[in-house]
Parts: structure tokens; C-alpha cells; sequence
């Protein structure tokens, strides 16, 4: 049955709704309990910990070491903020949908399915680059005589997808154990480079004759601008944490303590990583390296050494985590945007293991055909970071239209600071989308393009076949049920 609905507030936007029978949500169950805050920040750690071992040192021959360090700090400080707002509204809302349900609650379903697409956009490009940069490693080390390219995307999106057909219990206990090697080799590494910094090797890139340049931001002010995009890839992909909401123990408790966590964690790394590697190295070194660590090993200690090799095998452990690991998040978001109906139906159908199969398969070999057909890490990090900044300036706004709507809403954790905190994050993350066309056009371009079809087939098609009984729906009909017994 369907029946047309409208938001109280914005009538403009019409969507009809259907009343799915029991059978339907059935079908598209995921496995309660599997996690724990423990489990949960290592995930958000899991997501993001590729970029302390390739990505973010692009950022040097953009900004040099100042842009970069400059640009890291601003983009420190506005995840930090965002996670803040996230861990609020995903205690209040805990649902898979996550940042989809969010700011469907807050923005409607317009709002809503813009910001699940644009999160989807990054997670489902973001494997695709980390793929990328795997075949890096791997061509480094001589692993069975391969060089970078399309048969270890295969083995890689194979391999981790298959795990995670497994089961999500499982699939998390192996990531939390790569994840762990992984922060074991930035520890040796940092404690192996440290004796080796020096100051003068930050700033070994020459000034250029560009407005505002200097020792300290060769390339000018512009330089910071451009650097935004590698200064995110430090902490890509933390928000992604919620995105468990519905196979965590006690989410409004757990989500939270595990998004914050993460974050902490990030943000120690992010800084020995941007001190240590150019600082031992040179900046100049590495700024154009697929696997920067291993690099700078070498450079600060004359060849190869065993603490290279370690870091360097060590180092594809960090990038399976994030590959691993950031596969479950779209798998999860598209999940959540298909049973309720904004992307077809059949994509959330989950397997007797509890596991939404085809939601990781689908965007897992749309992935391997753009890391294949591009072979450019740079170009799909760029796509992937401006799919998250449309994300974010939609999340924190959410954020802002919920405390101010919806005071009274149950929240388990709030955000200290409130609104300022997440009016900060939101100021900062329209600098990084602004930066992202700054940086790359063709990447905003194609990103940009994504964006536009999704939602022209959710205006053509799909607004007029929603699942009412959906959580996300739910909980936004919730909302909508309070709003007419207080008219």
C-alpha cells in the first residue's frame, strides 16, 4: 500500500511510502551483538589507519611540510568537532543507516538520501584507492614477482569481500587483529626514525614564486587550500563508526565510547606520522611515494635494512585493515539506503550468515573496475574525499537542525560545546569541499556527477516507493506523529 507523505515543515518535498510485510525486513536482518566499544574503535582505527601509510604525503608536493601541517590541524580539528556531533546523534539514533539516518531525520528524505550517497560515494571509491596503493607495496617488496595492478585489486577485493560473506563477527575479529600489526609498525617505525629527525629535512622543498611563499609554505598560501585533501586522508573514514550501530551490544553506550576513542587515536598518529617521516627523511623524499614509510627508511638510512622490510610488509597489513574494514562500511550504507528503499530493494537482501552480500559485492566491483581502469590512487582519493566533505557539511548541519528542532530528543551522550562545536566542524568541512575542486576538477567533476544522477533517480523513481516501516523511516515517522499531536 502506498501513501504519499510530508514532512512537517518542508512541504514542498512529497515522497509515497509502502508497508512492507514482515517477510521483507526478514530478509534483511544483520547479526546483533557482534560488537563491543573495544571492537568499535578499533573499527573507526581499522577505516582510517591506511592513510598514516600512504595517501597523506601527496599533501607535500602540494602545500610542502608547512601547508600540509597546517592543513592537517584544520582538518584535526574539524573531525574532531564532527565526531563530537556524530557520537550524540548516533546514541540518540542507532541505526545502520548512520549518517543516512541522521540527517534523514533532520533534513528529510531528500537531505537524507543526498548524505547516505555522498557517504557511499566515499566508501565505495575509497578500497578502490587503498587497492591502489596495496599494489604499491606490494610491487616494493617483489611479492611473487607481481607489480601493482589489476590481479592484486582481484585478490584483494576477493580475498576481503569472501571474509566478510563469512560473517561480520569474524570479519571484525580479523580486522581488529590486522589493525593491530599495523599500529605496531608506525610504533617501530617512529621509534626507529626518531634519532634520525632533523628539522631542516621538513623544509627541504624550495620556496616557488607563488603569493605568500616562503621556507615554511613553498608553494603560498594556496598551498594550504591544496593540501586539505591529504591532510584528510589522516582520519578518512572514522565516521563510518555508527555505521555498526545495529550489530553493536549496547550501541547508544557503545558508539559513542568507540567513535571517540578512535579519534583520539587518530589524531597521536597523524601527528608522529607528519613530524617523523619528512622530518628523517626529507619532505621532498617522499612527497610522491605510493609507500612513503618504507621510502623514508631507506633515504635516512643510506639502503635497505630490515626495518624497512618490516615496515614495508608491515605497512600492507595497515592497508588490508583499511581496505578490509572500509568494505563494511558500504556494504553497510548501501545496505541501509536499499531496505529503505532509496536504491533498489534487492541490494539489502542478507544471506543465512546475517551478511548483506550483494550491498558488498555490487560497489566491491565497481571499485575494481575504477582501480583497474585509473590506476591512480591520487585521482580516487580525491573523488572519495569530496563525496565525504558533501557529507560532512550535511552531517554537522544535521547536527545543529536536530538540537535546534529537537531539544527534547533522548541523547545519551551530547555534544560538548553543542552547536558551536559542530558550526566549526561545518565551516570547515565547506573550506574542504571548496579545496577539493581547488585540488582536482576532474575528481569533483565526476563526484559531482555521481551525485546528480543518484538523485535524479530518487526524484524520478524512488521517492515514490519507500519503505515505511524502514528503522531510519521509522524513526523520522516518530518524529513526524510528535510534530502532529503538539500542532
Amino acid at each position: 500500500m502506498s501513501t504519499p507523505h510530508q514532512r512537517p515543515g518542508q512541504r514542498h518535498e512529497t515522497v509515497e511510502y509502502q508497508t512492507v510485510d514482515s517477510s521483507y525486513l526478514e530478509h534483511r536482518q544483520l547479526r546483533r551483538g557482534a560488537a563491543g566499544w573495544v571492537l568499535l574503535a578499533g573499527l573507526g582505527v581499522a577505516y582510517v589507519i591506511s592513510g598514516d601509510f600512504a595517501g597523506w604525503n601527496f599533501g607535500l608536493a602540494e602545500g610542502g611540510w608547512g601547508g600540509l601541517l597546517l592543513a592537517t590541524i584544520l582538518m584535526a580539528v574539524m573531525y574532531t568537532c564532527m565526531v563530537f556531533g556524530l557520537a550524540e546523534m548516533a546514541s540518540a539514533m542507532p541505526v545502520a543507516g548512520a549518517g543516512y539516518g541522521f540527517a534523514r531525520r533532520a533534513l528529510g528524505p531528500t537531505g537524507g538520501f543526498a548524505t547516505g550517497t555522498a557517504i557511499l560515494i566515499e566508501y565505495a571509491i575509497a578500497p578502490a584507492a587503498i587497492s591502489v596503493f596495496i599494489g604499491g607495496y606490494v610491487e616494493a617488496l617483489g611479492l611473487f614477482g607481481l607489480t601493482s595492478g589489476w590481479p592484486v585489486f582481484l585478490v584483494c577485493y576477493l580475498i576481503f569481500i569472501g571474509v566478510h560473506l563469512w560473517g561480520v563477527g569474524e570479519a571484525l575479529r580479523v580486522m581488529f587483529v590486522i589493525t593491530g600489526i599495523a599500529v605496531v609498525a608506525l610504533i617501530v617505525f617512529v621509534v626507529g626514525m626518531v634519532g634520525k629527525f632533523d628539522a631542516d629535512n621538513l623544509f627541504d622543498i624550495p620556496a616557488t614564486d607563488a603569493a605568500g611563499a616562503s621556507t615554511f609554505l613553498p608553494f603560498g598560501v594556496a598551498g594550504v587550500l591544496a593540501a586539505f585533501v591529504y591532510g584528510i586522508w589522516f582520519f578518512l573514514a572514522v565516521e563510518g563508526v555508527p555505521l555498526a550501530a545495529e550489530e553493536a551490544g549496547e550501541p547508544r553506550r557503545d558508539l559513542p565510547r568507540g567513535i571517540i576513542a578512535a579519534m583520539a587515536i587518530l589524531l597521536v598518529f597523524a601527528a608522529l606520522m607528519l613530524i617523523v617521516a619528512p622530518g628523517a627523511a626529507g619532505s621532498g623524499t617522499i612527497a610522491a611515494s605510493d609507500n612513503p614509510l618504507p621510502e623514508a627508511i631507506r633515504a635516512a638510512y643510506g639502503g635497505d635494512n630490515f626495518l624497512a622490510q618490516f615496515v614495508n610488509y608491515a605497512g600492507l597489513a595497515g592497508l588490508v585493515a583499511s581496505f578490509f574494514s572500509i568494505i563494511y562500511a558500504y556494504s553497510r550504507q548501501l545496505f541501509a539506503l536499499s531496505r529503505a528503499g532509496y536504491l533498489p530493494r534487492w541490494m539489502s537482501v542478507t544471506s543465512r550468515r546475517k551478511t548483506p552480500y550483494l550491498a558488498l559485492i555490487v560497489p566491491g566491483t565497481v571499485g575494481f573496475i575504477l582501480a583497474t581502469a585509473t590506476m591512480d590512487g591520487a585521482l580516487l582519493i580525491n573523488i572519495a574525499v569530496f563525496g565525504a566533505t558533501v557529507s560532512y557539511v550535511l552531517l554537522n548541519v544535521s547536527h545543529i537542525v536536530l538540537r535546534v528542532r529537537e531539544p527534547g530528543l533522548e541523547r545519551p551522550y551530547r555534544t560538548p560545546g553543542g552547536v558551536v562545536t559542530t558550526g566549526i566542524a561545518a565551516v570547515l568541512a565547506v573550506a574542504a569541499v571548496a579545496a577539493t575542486f581547488f585540488v582536482d576538477e576532474l575528481a569533483a567533476a565526476v563526484t559531482a556527477g555521481i551525485l546528480v544522477v543518484a538523485l535524479l533517480y530518487f526524484f524520478v523513481y524512488s521517492r515514490h516507493r519507500l519503505v515505511a516501516n524502514a528503522p531510519e523511516e521509522e524513526f523520522a515517522a516518530i518524529k513526524q506523529a510528535e510534530s502532529e499531536l503538539t500542532d
